[in-house]
């Protein structure tokens, strides 16, 4: 049963932390591409859809740490140095997606639409494509250090 929670759990990863790494990094140069030739409607469409895989793999994605959990449990390191750096490391890359990139993008998308935002709210200012690529970076580089633990597993003594 192990070996098929361990299958389920880097399928989701791939399935789900896989667009979302490579649609969050095409992200900027696209939203720079739109911010450089506001009458680009291709980039706004590109923006949009690049937004919106974000989004719905994002949601997704709550299947790689449920499995990854079961996974861990099943093989009885729960308590394990480098599966416990792997779960802060993951909640880390979660809330760089879910608070600061996101809503970069949210706010990024209405920026380019020239959408105003409603009057009892002040216009928040258009995030920098270049802080944007610094964001999705920090989130793929602790993905990057995740799935390196999950491989080398430091001083681990299970098989699996």
């Amino acid at each position: 049963m192990t070996k098929l929670f361990l299958s389920l759990h880097v399928l989701a990863a791939l399935v789900a932390v896989g667009p979302v790494t490579v649609a969050a990094s095409m992200f900027p140069a696209t939203l720079r591409r739109a911010l450089g030739d506001p009458s680009d409607g291709d980039a706004r469409t590109t923006l949009r859809t690049l937004h919106r895989i974000c989004r719905v793999y994002a949601a997704v994605g709550i299947a790689v740490p449920l499995s990854g959990l079961v996974t861990a449990g099943s093989l009885g390191i729960m308590g394990d140095g480098w599966l416990i750096a792997s779960i802060v490391l993951t909640t880390a890359a979660v809330a760089v997606l879910a608070v600061l990139i996101l809503p970069a993008q949210d706010l990024a998308l209405a920026g380019t639409a020239g959408s105003a935002p409603p009057v009892s709210t002040p216009p928040a200012p258009a995030p920098a494509p270049a802080r944007l690529a610094m964001l999705t970076g920090v989130f793929n580089l602790l993905w990057a250090t995740v799935t390196v633990l999950m491989i080398i597993r430091p001083g681990s003594t299970t098989g699996a």
